[in-house]
Protein backbone atom coordinates (compact mmCIF):
# COMPACT_ATOMS: atom_id res chain seq x y z
CA UNK A 1 0.00 0.00 0.00
CA UNK A 2 1.53 3.33 -1.09
CA UNK A 3 0.49 6.81 0.02
CA UNK A 4 2.00 9.49 -2.23
CA UNK A 5 0.08 12.75 -1.72
CA UNK A 6 2.54 15.67 -1.42
CA UNK A 7 -0.17 18.33 -0.92
CA UNK A 8 -2.00 16.51 1.87
CA UNK A 9 -2.31 18.29 5.24
CA UNK A 10 -4.85 15.99 6.94
CA UNK A 11 -4.90 12.19 6.73
CA UNK A 12 -7.70 9.90 7.92
CA UNK A 13 -6.71 6.32 7.22
CA UNK A 14 -8.71 3.21 8.14
CA UNK A 15 -7.47 -0.21 7.05
CA UNK A 16 -6.42 -3.69 8.00
CA UNK A 17 -2.65 -4.07 7.94
CA UNK A 18 -0.90 -4.95 4.70
CA UNK A 19 2.37 -6.78 4.25
CA UNK A 20 3.86 -3.33 3.79
CA UNK A 21 2.57 0.23 4.01
CA UNK A 22 4.58 3.06 2.47
CA UNK A 23 4.14 6.81 2.71
CA UNK A 24 6.20 9.34 0.75
CA UNK A 25 5.93 13.04 0.06
CA UNK A 26 3.92 13.86 3.19
CA UNK A 27 6.09 16.77 4.27
CA UNK A 28 3.07 19.13 4.48
CA UNK A 29 1.01 16.75 6.61
CA UNK A 30 -0.11 18.36 9.88
CA UNK A 31 -2.61 15.91 11.35
CA UNK A 32 -3.21 12.16 11.02
CA UNK A 33 -6.03 9.95 12.27
CA UNK A 34 -5.16 6.26 12.03
CA UNK A 35 -7.36 3.22 12.57
CA UNK A 36 -5.16 0.24 11.68
CA UNK A 37 -6.44 -3.23 12.55
CA UNK A 38 -4.68 -6.56 12.80
CA UNK A 39 -6.05 -9.66 11.12
CA UNK A 40 -5.80 -11.81 14.25
CA UNK A 41 -6.17 -11.70 18.02
CA UNK A 42 -3.06 -10.89 20.05
CA UNK A 43 -4.20 -12.20 23.44
CA UNK A 44 -1.89 -15.23 23.15
CA UNK A 45 1.12 -12.90 22.82
CA UNK A 46 0.76 -11.12 26.18
CA UNK A 47 3.43 -13.20 27.93
CA UNK A 48 5.80 -13.42 24.97
CA UNK A 49 8.59 -11.17 26.29
CA UNK A 50 12.21 -11.39 27.44
CA UNK A 51 11.24 -12.25 30.99
CA UNK A 52 9.27 -15.20 29.73
CA UNK A 53 12.21 -16.34 27.62
CA UNK A 54 14.52 -16.15 30.61
CA UNK A 55 12.08 -18.21 32.64
CA UNK A 56 11.97 -20.79 29.85
CA UNK A 57 15.77 -21.04 29.78
CA UNK A 58 15.80 -21.81 33.49
CA UNK A 59 13.21 -24.57 33.16
CA UNK A 60 14.48 -28.01 34.18
CA UNK A 61 15.26 -30.46 31.38
CA UNK A 62 12.99 -33.07 32.95
CA UNK A 63 9.81 -31.00 32.46
CA UNK A 64 6.82 -32.83 31.06
CA UNK A 65 6.77 -33.19 27.29
CA UNK A 66 3.25 -31.75 27.35
CA UNK A 67 4.74 -28.31 27.99
CA UNK A 68 6.78 -28.34 24.76
CA UNK A 69 4.02 -26.75 22.72
CA UNK A 70 3.86 -23.80 25.13
CA UNK A 71 7.59 -23.17 24.66
CA UNK A 72 7.45 -23.00 20.88
CA UNK A 73 8.01 -19.47 19.50
CA UNK A 74 4.87 -17.83 18.16
CA UNK A 75 4.54 -16.83 14.55
CA UNK A 76 5.08 -13.08 13.92
CA UNK A 77 1.94 -11.00 13.56
CA UNK A 78 1.25 -10.28 9.88
CA UNK A 79 1.84 -6.74 8.64
CA UNK A 80 4.43 -3.96 8.61
CA UNK A 81 3.61 -0.28 9.18
CA UNK A 82 7.10 1.09 9.89
CA UNK A 83 7.35 3.03 6.60
CA UNK A 84 3.92 4.56 7.14
CA UNK A 85 4.85 5.68 10.65
CA UNK A 86 8.18 7.10 9.47
CA UNK A 87 6.35 8.95 6.69
CA UNK A 88 4.17 10.92 9.13
CA UNK A 89 6.77 11.94 11.72
CA UNK A 90 6.50 15.64 10.81
CA UNK A 91 2.90 15.93 12.02
CA UNK A 92 1.86 18.00 15.04
CA UNK A 93 -1.36 16.09 15.86
CA UNK A 94 -1.88 12.32 15.92
CA UNK A 95 -5.04 10.34 16.70
CA UNK A 96 -4.77 6.58 17.25
CA UNK A 97 -7.56 4.05 17.68
CA UNK A 98 -7.24 1.21 20.18
CA UNK A 99 -6.52 -1.14 17.28
CA UNK A 100 -3.77 1.17 16.04
CA UNK A 101 -1.99 0.99 19.39
CA UNK A 102 -1.71 -2.78 19.07
CA UNK A 103 -0.73 -2.52 15.42
CA UNK A 104 2.07 -0.09 16.28
CA UNK A 105 3.34 -2.57 18.88
CA UNK A 106 3.25 -5.70 16.73
CA UNK A 107 3.89 -4.29 13.25
CA UNK A 108 6.33 -1.41 13.80
CA UNK A 109 9.79 -2.84 14.42
CA UNK A 110 11.18 0.46 15.72
CA UNK A 111 9.48 3.69 16.70
CA UNK A 112 10.73 6.86 14.97
CA UNK A 113 10.88 10.16 16.86
CA UNK A 114 7.97 12.58 16.44
CA UNK A 115 9.89 15.77 17.14
CA UNK A 116 7.03 18.07 16.10
CA UNK A 117 4.17 16.20 17.74
CA UNK A 118 2.31 18.44 20.19
CA UNK A 119 -1.04 16.65 20.48
CA UNK A 120 -1.57 12.91 20.92
CA UNK A 121 -5.03 11.39 21.16
CA UNK A 122 -5.70 7.70 21.79
CA UNK A 123 -8.77 5.52 22.21
CA UNK A 124 -8.84 2.61 24.65
CA UNK A 125 -10.68 -0.68 24.60
CA UNK A 126 -10.85 -3.33 27.32
CA UNK A 127 -9.85 -5.95 24.72
CA UNK A 128 -6.78 -4.04 23.45
CA UNK A 129 -3.43 -3.57 25.17
CA UNK A 130 -1.18 -0.55 25.77
CA UNK A 131 2.10 -2.33 25.04
CA UNK A 132 3.33 0.40 22.70
CA UNK A 133 2.69 3.27 25.11
CA UNK A 134 6.13 3.41 26.81
CA UNK A 135 8.10 3.69 23.56
CA UNK A 136 5.46 5.93 21.97
CA UNK A 137 5.60 8.47 24.80
CA UNK A 138 9.40 8.41 24.75
CA UNK A 139 9.28 9.14 21.02
CA UNK A 140 7.28 12.36 21.47
CA UNK A 141 9.77 14.73 23.19
CA UNK A 142 7.69 17.87 22.53
CA UNK A 143 4.29 16.46 23.49
CA UNK A 144 2.05 19.08 25.10
CA UNK A 145 -1.47 17.61 25.18
CA UNK A 146 -2.30 13.95 25.76
CA UNK A 147 -5.95 12.96 25.27
CA UNK A 148 -7.29 9.53 26.25
CA UNK A 149 -10.78 8.29 25.48
CA UNK A 150 -11.42 5.62 28.08
CA UNK A 151 -8.76 4.37 30.49
CA UNK A 152 -9.78 0.70 30.58
CA UNK A 153 -7.54 -1.56 28.48
CA UNK A 154 -6.33 -5.15 28.43
CA UNK A 155 -3.71 -5.82 31.07
CA UNK A 156 -0.45 -7.13 29.64
CA UNK A 157 3.12 -7.45 30.90
CA UNK A 158 4.56 -4.88 28.47
CA UNK A 159 2.77 -1.66 29.41
CA UNK A 160 5.81 -0.65 31.42
CA UNK A 161 5.82 2.70 33.19
CA UNK A 162 2.92 3.96 31.06
CA UNK A 163 0.40 1.94 32.99
CA UNK A 164 -0.60 0.92 36.51
CA UNK A 165 -1.72 -2.58 35.53
CA UNK A 166 1.71 -4.26 35.46
CA UNK A 167 1.50 -7.79 36.94
CA UNK A 168 3.45 -8.11 40.18
CA UNK A 169 6.10 -10.44 38.79
CA UNK A 170 7.16 -7.74 36.29
CA UNK A 171 7.32 -4.76 38.64
CA UNK A 172 11.01 -5.19 39.39
CA UNK A 173 12.99 -2.76 37.26
CA UNK A 174 9.98 -0.64 36.28
CA UNK A 175 11.68 2.55 37.44
CA UNK A 176 14.31 2.03 34.72
CA UNK A 177 11.66 2.73 32.05
CA UNK A 178 10.37 6.05 33.39
CA UNK A 179 8.56 7.03 30.19
CA UNK A 180 6.21 9.27 32.15
CA UNK A 181 8.81 10.82 34.43
CA UNK A 182 10.51 12.27 31.35
CA UNK A 183 7.29 13.04 29.46
CA UNK A 184 6.77 16.77 28.83
CA UNK A 185 2.94 16.63 28.76
CA UNK A 186 1.31 19.68 30.33
CA UNK A 187 -2.34 18.95 29.53
CA UNK A 188 -4.02 15.59 30.15
CA UNK A 189 -7.57 15.15 28.86
CA UNK A 190 -9.63 12.14 29.94
CA UNK A 191 -13.05 11.41 28.44
CA UNK A 192 -15.59 8.64 29.11
CA UNK A 193 -14.40 8.38 32.72
CA UNK A 194 -16.68 6.17 34.83
CA UNK A 195 -14.53 5.91 37.96
CA UNK A 196 -13.85 2.18 38.11
CA UNK A 197 -11.10 0.95 40.42
CA UNK A 198 -8.83 0.34 37.43
CA UNK A 199 -9.42 3.86 36.12
CA UNK A 200 -8.80 5.45 39.52
CA UNK A 201 -5.59 3.44 39.84
CA UNK A 202 -4.51 4.65 36.41
CA UNK A 203 -5.27 8.28 37.30
CA UNK A 204 -3.20 7.92 40.47
CA UNK A 205 -0.38 6.63 38.29
CA UNK A 206 -0.61 9.55 35.84
CA UNK A 207 -0.78 12.20 38.56
CA UNK A 208 2.13 10.63 40.40
CA UNK A 209 4.40 10.34 37.34
CA UNK A 210 3.71 13.24 34.94
CA UNK A 211 5.75 15.91 36.67
CA UNK A 212 5.15 18.66 34.11
CA UNK A 213 1.35 18.49 34.27
CA UNK A 214 -0.46 21.79 34.60
CA UNK A 215 -4.02 20.85 33.68
CA UNK A 216 -6.08 17.66 33.88
CA UNK A 217 -9.49 17.82 32.22
CA UNK A 218 -11.83 14.94 33.08
CA UNK A 219 -15.17 14.32 31.39
CA UNK A 220 -17.71 12.57 33.64
CA UNK A 221 -21.26 11.78 32.57
CA UNK A 222 -23.50 14.34 34.29
CA UNK A 223 -26.18 11.66 34.72
CA UNK A 224 -23.84 9.45 36.73
CA UNK A 225 -25.36 9.10 40.21
CA UNK A 226 -21.86 8.89 41.71
CA UNK A 227 -20.42 11.89 39.88
CA UNK A 228 -19.75 13.82 43.09
CA UNK A 229 -17.94 10.85 44.63
CA UNK A 230 -15.89 10.37 41.46
CA UNK A 231 -14.82 14.02 41.56
CA UNK A 232 -13.82 13.82 45.21
CA UNK A 233 -11.83 10.63 44.63
CA UNK A 234 -9.83 12.31 41.87
CA UNK A 235 -9.28 15.57 43.74
CA UNK A 236 -7.74 13.75 46.71
CA UNK A 237 -5.13 11.92 44.63
CA UNK A 238 -1.50 13.03 45.22
CA UNK A 239 0.15 14.96 42.38
CA UNK A 240 3.85 15.11 41.59
CA UNK A 241 3.37 18.47 39.86
CA UNK A 242 2.60 21.39 42.16
CA UNK A 243 1.11 23.25 39.17
CA UNK A 244 -1.41 20.52 38.37
CA UNK A 245 -5.04 21.62 38.40
CA UNK A 246 -7.89 19.12 37.93
CA UNK A 247 -10.99 20.32 36.11
CA UNK A 248 -14.25 18.54 35.29
CA UNK A 249 -15.91 19.22 31.96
Amino acid sequence: MLLDTPSLVYLKYTSYVFKEHDAVGLDLLVEARLDLSLWESTSDYDDDDDDEEEDDNETDDDDDDDDDDDDEPKMPIFGDVIKLVVGITNISTLHLSADSLETFHFCCESMPVFNNLLNLSIESDKEKGWQVMPILLKSCPSLHTFEIKGLVHRETNKCGDACACIPGKHKEGVEEVCCQLTCQVKVLEISDYIGSSQELKQMRHFLGKLKFLESVDVSIDADNDNSELLRNNLLTLPRISSKCNIQFI
